[in-house]
């Protein structure tokens, strides 16, 4: 390799290139691996990571690409070796202990492990196997630790992407939770503002109020209470549901009758809403009632919000061994980069919305829905609508 010609040059530096632009470093490992094997053949390759906690090996990548193919997710041949590689910090050659013409050359391989170093801590060992066939050259055994320099690079990057990624997440969060308080803030002023004034204003002795109007005042208050009591609940349950102490009360539950319940109820106070139903007749399934019924009312209350005016079209059937439950809206819609984010705890839609909210709703729905081993996501198109769905597993009665 010290003399190496133009040609060679040109070769690596176009393989060096491809595993470059690959965004997956798996992808990028596969590219490298298959490009280089005409110059260094070997059948079996595997990289071996140390956890950071327990220091045992875990095959992080395994890849066979000749004879062996299909012990392709079997590593075990190189496990030994790995930790002997890892253990002295340096390459290390095992050589076939038979003469592979009388013992088969499936039994007999040429072990090369390499160690893998991050900066400058050791994290794991490349090993490749070659089943029969003349030994590694000291052309090969660069070839392979140019390969081995590479991986190192790729499972950095993928670490270094992974970080950020993950501080990504936390600033976002940290937006999200100094946006909530702001949030909050105003939600509680503004039903204790209501709450205060008029019955102040009740409260007067220079002025006599007629009784309709003193009506009016305490219906004002006693709503603002409520929506003072929900605003609590919805924290309160968000904090429980992220500690995992919230209890559930599991029983049959006939989810098409709750729904139409808790529709029968959102028509009282929203007698305008139009709401459609195409309701399969459904088995019983094991849930709590009043958490799924808090789901229903939270997905209206979301619907009635962000999609003034618009029908509710819900939908529920079989699906195998689920039932999938549509809410859909033909409101304004969610643009697609928020999509992945609405169920966030503290996340609301950015944008000229007039609808106000703490960004809890959607985040209590995922939870309880979860907590049902179940899933829920939304679908949404600019200009025509928001569809929620859940899926609940049809399981056997206790």
């Amino acid at each position: 390799m010290n003399n190496m010609d133009i040609p060679t040059l040109t070769f690596l530096h176009d393989i060096f290139q491809e595993v470059q632009q690959k965004q997956d470093w798996k992808t990028a490992l596969d590219t490298l691996f298959v490009s280089l094997r005409g110059s260094f053949i070997f059948d079996n390759v595997a990289i071996y990571l140390e956890d950071p906690k327990t220091k045992a090996l875990e095959v992080a990548y395994a890849r066979a690409v000749g004879r062996g193919k299909t012990a392709e997710a079997d590593a075990i041949w190189g496990e030994a070796l790995s930790h002997d590689v890892i253990t002295k910090g340096k390459m290390v050659f095992m050589e076939p202990k038979s003469d592979p013409r009388h013992i088969g050359r499936l039994t007999s391989s040429n072990l090369l492990g390499f160690p893998l170093y991050i900066g400058s801590r050791l994290t794991g060992a490349l090993v490749f196997v070659r089943f029969g066939g003349p030994e590694y050259s000291e052309m090969h055994i660069q070839l392979a630790a140019l390969q081995a320099f590479w991986a190192a690079a790729l499972i950095e990057r993928r670490d270094l992407q992974e970080a950020r990624a993950e501080l990504d997440s936390v600033q976002r969060q940290m937006r999200l939770q100094d946006d909530f308080v702001s949030t909050i803030s105003h939600e509680l002023r503004t039903p204790l503002g209501f709450i205060k004034g008029y019955s102040t204003s009740l409260l007067r002795q220079d002025t006599i109020w007629d009784e309709p109007t003193q009506r009016e005042f305490l219906n004002i208050i006693d709503e603002e209470a409520d929506r003072l009591t929900r605003l609590i609940e919805d924290m309160l349950e968000s904090a429980r549901l992220q500690s995992n102490t919230l209890q559930f009360k599991f029983s049959p539950v006939r989810i098409d009758a709750l729904l139409r319940d808790v529709a029968t109820r959102i028509n009282t106070h929203h007698p305008a809403l139009k709401i459609t139903f195409n309701l399969d007749t459904l088995p019983p399934i094991h849930g709590d009632p009043m958490r799924l019924s808090q789901v229903f009312d939270n997905l209206f209350s979301n619907a009635i919000k962000y999609a003034p005016g618009s029908e509710i079209t819900i939908t529920m059937h079989v699906d195998g061994d689920k039932i999938r439950i549509t809410f859909a809206d033909k409101g304004e819609g969610i643009p697609a980069d928020y999509l992945p984010f609405v169920f966030e705890r503290f996340y609301r839609v950015p944008g000229e919305r007039t609808a106000t909210g703490t960004g809890l709703g959607l985040y209590i729905c995922r939870q309880i829905i979860m907590a049902h081993h179940g899933n829920i996501w939304v679908e949404s198109v600019l200009g025509k609508g928001t569809t929620f769905i859940i899926e609940l597993m049809i399981e056997p009665i206790p």
